[in-house]
């Protein structure tokens, strides 16, 4: 229902306004009256009416006040002006407060139900655009997080490329929808913020001190949004390549997180090893001497789990399985799960069913 409130210091007008009006057929609901514009202040305040139907003289705060105020702190009410005054200034004031229509005493039952009409169609049709603004930043958000796997891969290998282009890629993606570009550029941009937080964290990197805002100017574009969060993401890479390159131990812990993080992309011995900056025989060594395994051994360990679970779970195709658990070839897969597990993808889906 559309809530509605009438605002007039002599009750036979607002008699009038509730007997003409076809509120039932037009689906509003009368839910407050008032006698003057301080009064009718607090009725809005209290209740947010959708529609306010207001003389313009009365004692108090008049028509004139309440009409700027609206304008001012609630400019999506809707205001009808019912006046006794044909006077130029009151019609002004209603124009410049987007009144949505000024109506004459005496009252007449087609001109004020025409009025109503017009703010009726006025407020489903915003709903319909809110509706679908919020389903348009829902799919925004769900696309921009789509690309945070990729973003965290690529920073753990300090992949500069890599970020550039993930980030190149949501721009260009992004660029195709048209929103509430300000509120979606603040919340993408809150998004990727606690993701770099996150990252940092995982990496034993200092956030405290760290410059994760960006100027004003960068919410007014997504170029610019995109352009200055691939500064801030390549910023926090350097600090962890400096980090990798010259601490005096290898974190072994480090290393199990980032392979727990990773194990489902196509890395390889020689990438990690590159990432933390020493040869693969000696990351081999130390994991081996830490977790009494291989550091290869491992990263099959998680990723035949992994092809296990999916498998069983019989909705992906044996070859999208194969792709997510990092394997690009599936008959190389289909030999490594065979051998690790003794009978073939196929076979085991089969037996399950």
């Amino acid at each position: 229902m559309i809530k509605t409130i009438i605002v007039d210091d002599e009750k036979m007008p607002r008699e009038m306004i509730k007997r003409y009006g076809s509120w039932d057929e037009y689906g509003m609901e009368i839910i407050g009256e008032a006698d003057d514009g301080l009064e009718a202040l607090r009725l809005i305040e209290d209740r947010s009416p959708q529609l306010v139907i207001t003389d313009m003289r009365m004692p108090g705060a008049d028509g004139m006040e309440l009409l700027g105020i609206l304008n001012e702190r609630y400019p999506d009410t809707k205001v009808i002006i019912v006046s006794g005054y044909d006077d130029f200034t009151y019609l002004k004031q209603a124009i410049r407060c987007k009144a949505k229509d000024y109506i004459l005493k005496p009252i007449d039952p087609q001109e004020l139900n025409a009025a109503l009409l017009k703010c009726k169609r006025e407020l489903e049709s915003s709903r319909q655009i809110s509706r679908q603004q919020f389903t348009l930043q829902i799919d925004f958000l769900q696309i921009a997080k789509g690309y945070k796997p990729a973003l965290t891969a690529y920073y753990n290998r300090l992949d500069i490329a890599g970020i550039r282009s993930t980030f190149q890629k949501l721009l260009r993606q992004l660029s195709n929808y048209e929103a509430d570009q300000a509120e979606m550029q603040d919340r993408i941009y809150q998004e990727f913020i606690v993701l770099l937080r996150e990252l940092m964290v995982a990496n034993s990197q200092a956030v405290d001190g760290f410059q994760f805002e960006i100027q004003e100017e960068a919410l007014q574009s997504y170029e610019r949004l995109f352009n200055d969060l691939t500064k801030l993401y390549l910023l926090a890479m350097s600090q962890l390549e400096e980090h990798r390159k010259y601490r005096r131990k290898l974190n072994l812990a480090e290393i199990k997180h980032y392979v727990d993080t990773n194990f489902c992309e196509p890395i390889t011995l020689e990438q990690i090893a590159g990432a933390f900056f020493v040869s693969k025989e000696y990351l081999s060594r130390a994991f081996k001497n830490e977790f009494r395994q291989t550091l290869s051994d491992y990263i099959l360990q998680l990723r035949m789990g992994k092809s296990k679970e999916l498998l069983l779970e019989g909705k992906l195709p044996i070859k999208t399985i194969a792709e997510s658990c990092g394997y690009e070839e599936i008959a190389y897969f289909y030999r490594v799960f065979k051998k690790h597990f003794g009978v073939a993808p196929g076979e085991m889906r089969k037996d399950r069913e």
